[in-house]
């Protein structure tokens, strides 16, 4: 999937002149976290947050450091820290030139960047002009529209099987010995595992795949230093239940 797909096409925005009050009432009144910043021309220019609002004045939350910290960081971040804290305008507070990305950059890449830069939300840009927003909101909202069960001819429990191997041996972990079994979409998996991660990985991929209505859990976990041999929990449940 890519930005097109799940952006928020609806864009409100705010000017570098609109005061910072305006904003944070904005975001209040629209139940969002951020807002994209333009000027004149429709350019995207900067970004203001939520996170812009927590070291201000207003609430007796800004920067209070030592002196000596001060003489060590210099009178430019103490005067950049004044700005942040003391502004009225939008552009004051911004953060400028935010990272953007395309209509087509893939969800990975989105999710890559936010992860890297720890941000919530990237603006789609094209031709210089923001023309939608990707936020952790899309992203959530773009894993439950995805997750509901969409019939699929082909689910029987041949196709199940040979999606639920393929799904499993492409990955390092696979279990060893790896046995799968499919009646009426309930898959039952055997095989060794030598970490109990593993054994939670097989399960969710097996659950993953479209047509699978239960997994049973068969994988067994060895020890490879001593050898020693543990069933899976369900199977011990079972034979302690007869």
């Amino acid at each position: 999937m890519r930005a097109h797909q799940i952006m928020t096409r609806k864009i409100i925005t705010v000017s570098p002149n609109t005061p910072v009050v305006d904003a944070a009432n904005t975001m209040l009144r629209e139940h969002i976290s951020g807002l994209p910043v333009t000027d004149a021309d429709g350019k995207l220019v900067g970004i203001i947050s939520e996170g812009d609002f927590i070291r201000r004045a207003e609430i007796g939350t800004q920067r209070r450091r030592a002196r000596w910290l001060k003489f060590l960081l210099g009178v430019g971040k103490e005067a950049s820290e004044f700005i942040h804290a003391q502004g009225r305008k939008v552009g004051e507070i911004m953060t400028p030139a935010p990272l953007t990305v395309s209509e087509d950059t893939p969800l990975e890449e989105i999710v890559a960047v936010m992860e890297k830069n720890s941000i919530k939300r990237l603006p789609v840009i094209r031709d210089g002009k923001i023309v939608g927003i990707v936020t952790r909101t899309n992203l959530l909202q773009a894993v439950a529209d995805l997750a509901r069960e969409i019939p699929d001819p082909t689910a029987d429990d041949d196709h199940i099987r040979n999606r639920i191997v393929a799904a499993l041996e492409k990955n390092d972990w696979c279990p060893f010995g790896l046995n799968v079994i499919v009646r009426d979409g309930i898959v039952h998996l055997s095989g060794v595992v030598t970490d109990d991660r593993v054994r939670q990985a097989a399960v969710i991929a097996a659950e993953n795949v479209t047509g699978v209505k239960t997994v049973h859990d068969h994988l067994c976990w060895v020890d490879p230093m001593s050898g020693m041999y543990l069933n899976s929990p369900e199977d011990d449940r079972l034979a302690r239940a007869g």
